[in-house]
């Protein structure tokens, strides 16, 4: 950067640190503040605790099980906008964006409607004969998951768009011609192609997954424990606020190696070079 464009970049970069590097800071500080000063008991007491290890195995759990789901579903999707004419690409794009512009709150109080025992899945499971009752899907970590695809489902598709809609439909043509049949051609043609922005989505995913406090709490109920909910506990009930930073800190620390290792790999020379 040139030394006179530096000054613009100032208001910047006092925001971030004022709303980021601050707090973060503050909440790191605070893991370390015990009864007699500064100490790592936070630490200790969290990671000695093997269910602790357990609800953060189930946090990561869901963030993989949401990411599956939201690729399934993401891909034809993305493959459907690549093939389709100029009109229908608004339609998808709209249809994408529209979800976004909704609260996820609100969001996923509506799934508590959908995965009622009155919801339109229990009807449905009870008009194909697979239930003989109302079913709810509610507490349920497939509920849960059901529901974290639906709000997490653009992450993934915007990227792969951003991708597709760069790269001419001729590329499956020529793969055809030269003999390569359907299997072949989405191994070695489509999924290197998409996998810059599958990595991309999936790093998004996941941050918004595993960090989704209401739908966790609303979705998953009691039964299903993750780490957000430990915060919250801590803060909101036992009001150690020095527990609850070092929870906080652990979670940050676990999803942002994920993160960082994903970004990493999208970042391969190889990669790079379908983007």
């Amino acid at each position: 950067m040139k030394a006179r464009g530096f000054p613009y970049v100032i208001p910047m970069l006092l925001l971030s640190v004022a709303c980021f590097a601050t707090p973060l800071a503050v909440l790191i500080a605070f893991s370390f503040i015990g009864a007699d000063g500064l100490t790592l008991n936070n630490y200790g007491r969290f990671l000695g605790d093997a269910f602790n290890y357990r609800v953060l195995m189930n946090t990561a759990r869901l963030g993989v099980q949401t990411i599956a789901t939201t690729t399934l579903l993401g891909v034809p999707i993305a493959l459907l906008y690549w093939h389709s004419g100029k009109t229908f690409r608004q339609v998808i794009i709209f249809m994408t964006l529209i979800p976004m512009l909704t609260s996820n709150i609100v969001r996923t109080f509506a799934w508590i409607v959908i995965l009622g025992r009155q919801g339109p899945i229990s009807e449905a499971l009870m008009a194909l004969g697979l239930t003989g009752s109302p079913t709810s899907l509610m507490n349920t970590e497939l509920g849960l998951v059901l529901a974290m695809c639906q709000i997490d489902l653009p992450l993934i598709i915007l990227p792969l768009i951003a991708i597709l809609s760069r790269t001419p439909a001729q590329f499956t043509e020529a793969a055809q011609v030269s003999g390569a049949g359907p299997w072949r051609i989405s191994v070695t043609v489509l999924l290197p192609m998409l996998l810059p922005g599958l990595l991309a989505g999936w790093i998004l995913v996941f941050a918004s997954t595993s960090s989704s406090f209401v739908t966790q709490a609303v979705i998953g109920g009691a039964r299903n424990v993750y780490v957000p909910q430990l915060i919250y506990r801590e803060v909101g009930t036992l009001f150690d606020w020095s527990m609850a930073s070092a929870i906080a800190v652990v979670l940050l620390l676990s999803t942002g190696l994920l993160l960082v290792a994903m970004t990493v790999i999208s970042r391969h020379r190889r990669l790079v070079g379908h983007a």
